[in-house]
């Protein structure tokens, strides 16, 4: 359930960004397409976060460090990158025109994000 969860809040996160930040753009018209693309491009930023994200934090760790965690923007915004060509592998309607848009939409994505996690359920029995 914790992961349906993840994903909805992925999608959500995803949607401010693509509403907010020009040049991020889901390319169908239809509502139930629309709904599909954020949750499917949602899981797909979910496991890069998941999976690459902790391998490049080990391996730069001398420049997180350097940077005061500064670096972490942009590493943000490549994985974002990653996931708009991944999306358009599996032939979904997502797009990011660049880095800066890339930069301001993981900005947006991880705030947004943060701020929905706050009110969910962490899981744990207190």
């Amino acid at each position: 359930m914790s992961l349906i969860i993840r994903v909805i809040v992925n999608a959500l996160a995803l949607w401010a960004a693509v509403f907010l930040i020009d040049g991020i753009e889901v390319g169908t018209d239809d509502t139930i397409g629309q709904i599909f693309v954020y949750l499917l491009v949602g899981a797909i930023f979910g496991i890069v976060n998941a999976v690459i994200k902790p391998i490049v934090k080990t391996v730069g760790c001398l420049f997180y460090a350097l940077t005061l965690g500064l670096i972490g923007l942009v590493v943000n915004a490549l994985l974002f990158m990653l996931t708009e060509w991944i999306a358009g592998l599996f032939g979904l309607p997502f797009s990011i025109d660049g880095f800066w848009p890339a930069f301001w939409g993981a900005l947006v994505v991880t705030i947004v994000s943060w701020l929905l996690s706050m009110f969910l359920p962490d899981g744990r029995d207190d």
